[in-house]
């Protein structure tokens, strides 16, 4: 079961289903709905923790995930080794970056703790960051390469692969989650579903965190730390993305939008911290 895109003209951001359409109207295309309730495959002789991921990845995508998925698997297998070699001290000169963290580390630890999910994770970095501050973080990881990267990097943290779109997780178990840059390769179509998924997961009280780059165009990536990929990216508007939060249930608490650095950024940098309520 593939999903088609439909192109239309240009429409305001109304990130809600059009009744009646199986659509989704997100501002510049309306997309069918690429989620189906398919049988899961067949999954032969796998581990317990391989078998997880792999039917919440088909209870999602159906029988075919999309392709946007399997690039971005790909691009980061490819550059994991490097991403993680070029990025390794970058939070030393990111001082929004650490602020942005601490507060998040301070305002879960105040509401009373919990593990802690990097989505998105990477080579860990973040992850080994928030664990510095004093959170029972952990990583998960769509690629498989950056998931041993970070194992190698980080022994004495917990990395697993999963995706933001599908987490293997109980509902309301986890007392925060750090999206760092990690929703940039998801279609904004697809990003009610993702936020669902972040509500769905996070107990009452619990904090989020998104890192993106602001803006409202996407770009096409074909060479990217040293290598050659195929790889598309969103830079997002920051207030389409507070709409969508607060649509899934979840209420913006802090914003921040920063102006590029002077080393290799191109846009502004943008930050939304936000909570899921607790139950009235």
């Amino acid at each position: 079961m593939q999903w088609r895109p439909t192109t239309c003209a240009y429409l305001r951001i109304i990130p809600r289903p059009r009744t009646g359409t199986g659509c989704f109207s997100t501002g510049r295309h309306i997309v069918t709905d690429p989620y189906g309730s398919l049988r899961v495959r067949d999954l032969g002789h796998v581990t317990a923790g391989r078998a997880k991921q792999l039917a919440a990845r088909t209870r999602v995508y159906g029988m075919t995930e999309p392709s946007d998925v399997h690039a971005t698997r790909a691009a980061y297998n490819t550059v994991a080794a490097d991403y993680a070699e070029l990025l390794r001290d970058e939070l030393d000169n990111k001082p929004f970056d650490r602020a942005m963290l601490g507060t998040f580390a301070e305002l879960v630890g105040s509401a009373g703790g919990g593990a802690v999910a990097d989505l998105g994770c990477g080579p860990g970095r973040i992850t080994a960051h928030l664990h510095s501050l004093g959170l029972a973080a952990f990583g998960v990881d769509l690629s498989p390469e950056m998931v041993a990267v970070a194992r190698r990097d980080h022994p004495g943290l917990e990395f697993d692969e999963g995706s933001i779109e599908a987490l293997g997780l109980a509902d309301g178990t986890l007392g925060g989650i750090v999206a760092w840059y990690s929703i940039i390769h998801t279609p904004p179509s697809r990003l009610p579903r993702v936020f669902a998924e972040f509500h769905r997961t996070l107990q009452d009280g619990g904090l989020l965190l998104l890192a993106f780059q602001a803006g409202d165009e996407p770009r096409h990536l074909r060479f990217a730390y040293g290598h050659e990929i195929d790889l598309d990216a969103y830079r997002l508007p920051p207030e389409g993305i507070t709409e969508l939060l607060l649509l899934a249930g979840l209420v913006v608490e802090a914003q921040l939008l920063r102006e590029p650095d002077d080393r290799h950024e191109k846009t502004a940098q943008a930050y939304v911290l936000a909570r899921k309520p607790a139950a009235s």
